[in-house]
């Protein structure tokens, strides 16, 4: 996280305990008594464990895990529907854990809104009725309300549809509608409880590109709740995992799969589709030899490429700037004829990547090439470090090296 990025929401420490002795429970798991000996001893369930974690203006974090992990109950501390036992939120810099209950109300009126996986709509209230109701709630004037409310349902697509009724829409549009009732409150933090999981999967997939689109154009800062790990990479910056309510890991998607941190995150992603996720930037390796145009000639090369044991070396100018390849056997010839410059065997119509590239993206650049795709800084050219072509094919095939190996080979004997 950037260090000039705004903080819009601090969790520190956050616990939340169900139970009648919840003060016994709360000293039990902080000397470090499991959540089943607590449950044990004193009746008591752990539903957060000492969460902790940053949010960023304008992010969408998306918070994650399987039924019972605690996502649904995290979320609901963070607008105080539920009541945590430990620990503070902080809300714009402001904790909301020592707010009054009339303190409290105005931040939710003003501060956030949050977005149900059950609409919630009013039966006999218009589309658009139904879109300014917190705004009713409010206290807000009909002339401003209807203004905020059409304006949002046009934001969600549903310009046209302000008369009908919720029993008239399909089950996306009228999840359309609850996110519109949402944004016409101009909160800045969004929280979204499984707000797409009862859709149909077409219909899901829609919705997420409409929050992806609607988050293009307005920036909020989003809380996802999702027990979809397609989802939560789909629209995430970053995701956080949580188990027995303790969260296991945060970070975005690509370093989630990469690195992860326990068996348990280790086995959540290992049949996730990598390729669209995981990129360059991760693949490459710092390059160790380089070749410079104007100062290396071609017995400096070929003694560059004995001692890394390379017959191909990536080439940059006086800049750094990624020119293209030198192989052996095109530098032995020019020492024979005893020339004393690269110029002339230099390959420079060669395929290269920005550090965002994808798998998915790199594949079709290596057909039918026996040498690495080089990655370049986008505006300056310069040569950032290489990818293999054995790092891309484990990656889409998930292969062991030994196998990828064999299969290059079989390739280039084609």
């Amino acid at each position: 996280m950037s260090e000039k990025e705004t903080i819009k929401i601090n969790v520190e420490d956050l616990t939340l305990i169900f139970g009648k002795r919840k003060q016994e429970a709360l000293v039990l798991l902080k000397k470090g008594v499991s959540k089943e000996e607590i449950l044990k001893k004193t009746k008591c369930t752990v539903g957060v464990n000492r969460a902790n974690f940053e949010i960023s203006e304008g992010e969408i974090f998306v918070i994650m895990g399987l039924s019972g992990s605690g996502k649904s109950t995290l979320i609901r501390c963070l607008n105080r529907l539920n009541e945590p036992t430990a620990g503070k939120v902080f809300i714009n810099g402001h904790d909301i854990t020592r707010e009054s209950n009339k303190e409290l109300l105005e931040t939710r009126r003003t501060e956030m809104s949050m977005v149900f996986q059950k609409f919630g709509l009013l039966p006999h209230r218009t589309i658009l009725e139904n879109a300014a109701f917190g705004l009713e709630i409010r206290g807000e004037k009909k002339e401003l309300r209807d203004e905020r409310a059409q304006n949002a349902l046009e934001t969600v697509g549903l310009k046209g549809y302000e008369n009908q009724f919720p029993s008239e829409m399909s089950g996306g549009m009228q999840q359309r509608v609850g996110l519109a009732r949402a944004l016409a409150n101009e909160p800045e933090v969004l929280l979204m409880d499984e707000a797409f999981s009862a859709l149909d999967p077409l219909i899901k997939s829609d919705m997420q590109d409409e929050l992806l689109q609607i988050q293009n154009k307005l920036h909020k800062t989003i809380v996802f709740i999702t027990h979809d790990l397609d989802e939560a990479i789909k629209i995430g910056d970053r995701i956080a995992i949580m188990k027995d309510g303790v969260i296991e890991q945060i970070g975005t998607a690509e370093e989630i799969l990469t690195n992860p941190a326990s068996s348990y995150i280790e086995a959540f992603v290992e049949k996730v589709d990598r390729k669209n996720i995981i990129t360059a930037e991760t693949l490459m390796f710092r390059k160790s030899t380089i070749v410079q145009l104007k100062k290396d000639g071609p017995s400096g090369v070929i003694r560059k490429m004995r001692s890394v044991g390379l017959d191909v070396l990536p080439v940059e100018d006086e800049n750094k700037r990624f020119l293209g390849y030198v192989w052996l056997q095109d530098l032995l010839a020019l020492v024979e004829e005893k020339k004393t410059s690269i110029h002339e065997v230099l390959k420079t119509n060669v395929p290269s990547v920005y550090k965002h590239y994808t798998v998915e993206d790199m594949l079709p650049l290596i057909s039918g090439i026996k040498y690495p795709l080089a990655v370049v800084e986008e505006e300056s050219g310069r040569l950032l470090g290489l990818v293999s072509q054995t790092s891309l094919i484990i990656e889409s095939t998930r292969f062991g090296k030994k196998e990828v190996d064999q299969l290059i080979e079989i390739a280039n004997e084609i």
